[in-house]
């Protein structure tokens, strides 16, 4: 059993008490756009700078505490897409300049991730290479003190807003993961450009977009973790992706349990509660089986990665599981529901559409069955 002491318990009570504010539903969100004014009150809470260096502005408390306040985060936040957008921001570049960044490039960008004054982005995905990410095709060629380069992306979370995206490219025409070189690009450099936002079927408050690179001239002091190290920082940063985004929705997936919770004590059928039925008691086991086993996955995981340990399987494991755990939930919970369970007024289908993205980004389901296959040596 895991215990939180009184300064972790402390981030996370504030955590819920700024989720009180941000009862704006992610469909209102979406009719609008981006929701700025709840991304004001994501900048107050101090949430985007939790793991970051206390010199450049973040709180600097370890992973396990920013994902038990991020956990806080996506219980009491009802727009799934903003969450998103968080962990995006947190994880595509604030991590990377973390760990592997310069001191002059942790000055020059730190401080505006933290206060969420910059929204970050990375661009890793392209048209034809999707979680295949050794085959991308975007070039950077060194030109004196500046990289070159030449590309496209695509599925780019944030991308219409970023102010500075983290660019996976290729410095080697060939070479595999050591060929590949990442690059902070400041959205306002001549040759950088985004599409117009895509519209999805779920996290719709999440702009996403593509981007394009033509001739965009990146000075090499951009580089961060050094070039050819671009798929060693990819790697540590997917690890963090899926532990700061999956427990969130370890959070959605406990307010929406409760929410089952309540109807079925509290609806009746044929004279009794429905959940004295076992057709609905047993769902309700299955949700809470699926709930309590991804959040300990990934608090498990997370602990292991902090000590040092090879998490790669654990990573691939806690992903698969709690994607699929919260599709299963939001099916499971339109069924409690009934009639009422399937009238967006409920927000269960926008929950259930959030959930299968999970089973998509930071790599598929599929992606992630071979990648533990072939862990097992088969």
């Amino acid at each position: 059993m895991r215990t939180w002491d009184e300064d972790q318990r402390a981030l996370r009570e504030g955590m819920e008490r700024w989720c009180r504010d941000l009862a704006v539903t992610e469909h209102d969100a979406a009719d609008s756009g981006f929701p700025w004014d709840a991304w004001k009150l994501i900048r107050s809470s101090g949430v985007l700078g939790l793991p970051f260096d206390p010199a450049r502005g973040g709180a600097g408390v370890d992973l396990l505490t920013t994902m038990f306040v991020l956990e806080a985060l996506g219980e009491g936040c009802r727009d799934g897409g903003l969450s998103f957008s968080v962990a995006t921001s947190i994880c595509s570049t604030g991590v990377p300049l973390q760990h592997f960044g310069t001191d002059e490039q942790k000055d020059r960008y730190l401080p505006g991730v933290c206060s969420g004054e910059l929204i970050g982005a990375h661009a890793i995905s392209e048209p034809d290479t999707g979680s295949d990410a050794l085959s991308m095709r975007t070039t950077a060629v060194r030109e004196g003190d500046h990289f070159v380069l030449n590309g496209a992306k695509s599925f780019v979370s944030n991308g219409p807003i970023a102010d500075v995206v983290v660019v996976y490219a290729r410095t080697r025409p060939e070479g595999g993961p050591i060929g590949i070189t990442a690059f902070l690009v400041d959205t306002d450099t001549p040759g950088f450009s985004s599409g117009q936002p895509i519209k999805k079927m779920g996290l719709t408050s999440s702009p996403m977009s593509e981007l394009y690179l033509d001739d965009c001239r990146v000075p090499a002091d951009r580089v961060i973790g050094g070039v050819g190290r671009g798929f060693l920082l990819l790697e540590h940063v997917m690890k963090w992706e899926i532990l700061c985004s999956f427990i969130i929705n370890v959070g959605e997936m406990q307010h929406r349990f409760d929410r089952c919770l309540h109807q079925a004590r509290t609806r009746t059928q044929f004279g009794r509660p429905i959940g004295s039925y076992q057709a609905i008691s047993h769902k309700l086991v299955d949700m809470r089986i699926r709930l309590e086993t991804a959040r300990r996955w990934l608090y498990d995981t997370a602990e292991r990665l902090v000590a040092g340990e090879n998490v790669t399987m654990d990573v691939a494991i806690a992903k698969l599981l709690t994607s699929e755990a919260n599709v299963a939930s939001g099916l499971a919970a339109i069924q409690i529901f009934g009639g009422n369970g399937y009238m967006s007024e409920y927000g269960l289908d926008r929950e259930l559409a959030n959930a299968v993205g999970g089973t998509i980004y930071s790599g598929t389901t599929e992606i992630q069955y071979n990648r533990i296959s072939s862990l097992l040596g088969l």
